[in-house]
């Protein structure tokens, strides 16, 4: 059996719900709710009870890695003491489809009496909760995903949707910058790219340095045991030059070569440096792939060696 065309009506039926719910954004509303958000000196707490829990958790991680500080607390867990941790000036996303999830029912009262600002996700802002808050955001859909228009699934997606929507339109309100995305990820790859500097990475110890006296043959071997495919050619540890691998294969190539002849004399005399170790490697990488090479020799301003890079250890970094 197959079932691409199943799966096809699922993801048009949720995509045009998404479309049709993008039509019925209130311009005055959205407005109010994210300046609310902006200006509060408190947190977004989300809370909402099974599928819209789940993704009410979501919608929390997206808020807090994105500028707005949130945690998702259970409608249950609150009348059982988690009221405590929420503060006077916390704004409150209460999510419930129906509009009429008992637990968070009877949560609204309390949260009313403690008098916070409350921004209702429902399908009607006539249900019962969001009659309880002060913002309202329609999540309503003419048809679940489901066939026998059940399981919420087109629903959740806007829902989803909805909070991805609070949380783009709250970074641009606050000129959110991918070093400010960075920040709050530190462990992940753009953290890595605006965050990990060349001197974090670079081998700095066990270099293949020669002199510019020593021969090509006495280089091929200190190539070998260095297993960069390279060796450094310096004077007083001042860099005049690198014999790669490459320059090895085309001086062989050439009517004088000689392995007792000079490695200096078939070596790369301006080789591609960087004279700055506190560069990001990420910059470093885009060096090293459009200078076209494998290995960088990393100085400081008197040409004096301090370390290389391999792009294979910035590939296995993650950069």
């Amino acid at each position: 059996m197959d079932f691409k065309e199943t799966a096809k009506e699922v993801l048009i039926n949720e995509a045009n719900e998404l479309i049709e719910a993008s039509k019925k954004i209130d311009s005055n509303n959205i407005n109010a709710i994210i300046d609310e958000i902006y200006h509060t000196s408190g947190r977004i707490i989300v809370t909402g009870v099974g599928k819209s829990g789940l993704i009410g958790q979501k919608i929390s991680a997206t808020l807090a890695s994105t500028g707005t500080p949130s945690f998702f607390m259970h409608p249950t867990e609150a009348m059982h003491g988690d009221l405590g941790m929420i503060n006077k000036n916390d704004i409150i996303l209460a999510i419930s489809y129906s509009g009429k999830s008992d637990e968070l029912l009877n949560l609204m009262p309390h949260l009313k009496r403690l008098s916070y600002k409350i921004i209702t996700m429902t399908k009607n802002i006539n249900s019962p909760i969001s009659k309880q808050g002060d913002y309202f955001i329609d999540i309503s859909v003419s048809k679940e995903a489901c066939p026998l228009n059940i399981a919420p699934t087109s629903s959740t997606t806007l829902t989803l949707a909805m909070g991805d929507a609070l949380a783009i339109c709250l970074m641009k309100k606050r000129n959110f910058k991918d070093s400010d995305f960075a920040a709050f990820h530190p462990g992940g790859s753009l953290g890595k790219r605006l965050f990990v500097k060349i001197k974090d990475l670079m081998q700095k110890e066990n270099l293949p340095i020669i002199s510019k006296d020593i021969s090509l043959k006495e280089a091929i071997i200190k190539m070998t045991n260095g297993k960069l495919g390279s060796v450094l050619i310096a004077e007083n540890n001042k860099l005049v030059g690198i014999l790669s691998d490459g320059d090895l294969r085309r001086a062989m190539l050439r009517d004088d070569f000689n392995l007792d002849s000079m490695a200096i004399d078939y070596a790369t005399k301006n080789p591609k440096i960087c004279d700055d170790e506190n560069t990001l490697a990420f910059d470093i990488l885009h060096l090293i792939e459009n200078s076209k090479i494998q290995l960088l020799i990393i100085t400081n301003k008197d040409k004096e060696i301090k370390g290389v890079i391999h792009i294979h250890k910035l590939i296995e970094a993650g950069i």
